[in-house]
């Protein structure tokens, strides 16, 4: 059975790279448009990672990403964040919030699959 990530971003056309470069490594894709959809899509079924981004309207990333630490079904599940953001400051908040990576938009796909890949248990 294939490993299912959630990706969660505003740009459809990065969704779709990512969505693309994953389906190709064998994993399942569920996509959402911000934090706000990402959270309706968190309906108890597992999820084994999220890749996520940090600016986004309705509700960013740092902010998802606390959400998602706070449910007990998704607590211990591991999140990306895929972002432009390079600032330490940023880094800091995400690894404090519970992101177990940080990759720098632009990025190449097949560090996202490296990543995903020793990540998602």
């Amino acid at each position: 059975m294939s490993k299912t990530i959630l990706v969660v971003d505003d740009s459809g056309s990065f969704r779709t790279v990512v969505k693309l470069a994953l389906q190709k490594a064998g994993y399942s894709v569920i996509e959402a448009v911000d934090g706000q959809d990402a959270v309706g899509k968190l309906t108890g079924a597992k999820i084994n990672l999220i890749v996520c981004d940090v600016n986004m309207p309705n509700m960013d990333g740092l902010t998802f990403l606390k959400h998602v630490k706070s449910l007990p079904a998704y607590k211990f599940t591991p999140v990306i964040m895929l972002t432009t953001e390079s600032q330490e400051a940023k880094k800091a908040e995400g690894r404090s919030a519970g992101a177990k990576a940080w990759i720098t938009k632009p990025f190449q796909p097949s560090q996202l699959v490296d990543a995903v890949n020793k990540l998602c248990v």
